[in-house]
């Protein structure tokens, strides 16, 4: 058992029966009263976060979670597989554990989160950016250039993505995968 004097950033807490991660923290002492402390705590599975006070010197239960990199092999229509890079062994994990699903691409790294106690997977993320190419899209009309016009595109995961109207098939972009927005075009 640690303490909230134990307290950092990232650090996962047992907390209402969920596993938490710490974003933020804030050791507070009044002139009267008793010392506190405020959290910013964010769900492992959901991703909420929420504002929670610790009375300073609660008892807090720590988690012991680590990240693995795995690479994305395919998808059978129920679950993704993948294969983690050191020990060739694969897993599979459901669409509901993968943060941007839509833009995996076969052989792509991603990082899968693993609680060691439970011996359970939470979630799998990929990286912030990744470049896709653009299977299909209409031509973008010549002299429109004046506003920020976007216009719909589909990359060769089969998302469907927003992008300028100089995007054309077969070009690379590099895609968000937080926002699911275009960042830039790849020279490729």
């Amino acid at each position: 058992m640690a303490t909230t004097s134990d307290f950092r950033n990232g650090l996962v807490i047992e907390f209402n029966g969920d596993l938490f991660t710490i974003v933020e923290f804030q050791h507070v002492n009044p002139g009267k009263g008793a010392a506190f402390v405020r959290t910013k705590l964010k769900n492992v599975k959901t991703g909420k976060v929420l504002p929670n006070t610790f009375i300073a010197g609660s008892k807090i239960n720590v988690q012991r979670v680590e990240r693995r990199a795995y690479q994305y092999l395919y998808n059978d229509g129920e679950s993704y597989h993948f294969m983690n890079q050191e020990t060739f062994d694969q897993i599979f994990l459901e669409k509901e554990l993968i943060s941007a699903p839509e833009y995996l691409k076969e052989g792509q790294e991603v990082g899968i989160t693993y609680h060691t106690e439970s011996e359970s997977y939470l979630a799998c993320d990929l990286p912030a950016y990744v470049t896709l190419e653009i299977t299909y899209t209409e031509p973008g009309e010549r002299g429109n250039t004046a506003t920020n016009v976007m216009k719909d595109a589909t990359v060769e995961t089969g998302a469907n993505v927003k992008v300028p109207l100089f995007i054309s098939e077969g070009d690379l972009i590099k895609v968000d995968t937080r926002s699911g927005e275009y960042s830039e075009r790849v020279k490729a």
